[in-house]
């Protein structure tokens, strides 16, 4: 399934060029061209899916182990020193392309890069409920 609206399922399935780094039958991987860092690139399956609530779990399954191959070849002809990976679900959390994706952003020391948060407490009433209300 594609929507014929959504600019990443074009660049997926090559209706708009991009520098891809990897193409199979399920994902393209690019670079971004807006990048946080050198190398900074992209996994967009070829199948529409809004995020990761409606994102088929083969597919998904394929998306980690496409990230973790790309992750490694970043690491040997970059010499980069860490990596993260990032996937943003709703337009709070920071997803602005509505089509599911995950960054793989190569880290070098001194980069700009900025993907922190201040730690916070679990307290033992929070931990108690969160146990309950979220065990699968």
């Amino acid at each position: 399934m594609k929507d014929s609206n959504c600019i990443f399922c074009k660049i997926a399935n090559g209706e708009i060029p991009s520098a891809t780094l990897f193409e199979d039958e399920m994902v393209r991987v690019i670079l971004d061209i807006s990048p946080a860092s050198k190398g900074h690139a992209l996994i967009l399956p070829k199948d529409h899916y809004a995020n990761l609530y409606e994102i088929d779990e083969e597919v998904a399954k394929h998306v980690i182990v496409t990230a973790k191959r790309q992750a490694i070849k970043m690491k040997e002809a970059l010499g980069v020193e860490g990596i993260n990976i990032v996937q943003n679900n709703g337009e709070i959390a920071g997803q602005t392309v509505f089509h599911y994706h995950m960054h793989i952003v190569p880290r070098y020391e001194g980069d700009k890069v900025n993907i922190k948060w201040e730690p916070g407490e679990l307290s033992e009433k929070d931990k108690e409920e969160l146990v309950k209300k979220l065990s699968l």
